[in-house]
């Protein structure tokens, strides 16, 4: 039977990795990305894609994955 009481101790200072051992470029924190196209329902299964920083619709399709992958297409080309 486990009690956990190995959980109850605190880390002895030797046990813990140095600081510079922990920063790794790839879990460090990302820049936040700002979007500029967002996907509406506009009625029954259609759906506009919206450029949310003039509110002007840029596109539309019949379904939310091609709507979705639309989206993404017009956010890669700057």
């Amino acid at each position: 039977m486990c009690t956990l009481t190995h959980f109850a101790h605190p880390l002895a200072p030797s046990s813990v990795p140095h600081p510079k051992m922990l920063k790794c470029p790839e879990l460090q924190p990302q820049v936040p990305v700002f979007l500029r196209f967002q996907v509406i329902l506009a009625g029954n299964a259609f759906f506009h894609i919206k450029e949310i920083s003039t509110g002007h619709v840029r596109g539309f399709r019949g379904d939310h994955n091609e709507a979705c992958a639309l989206a993404r297409l017009l956010e890669s080309r700057i």
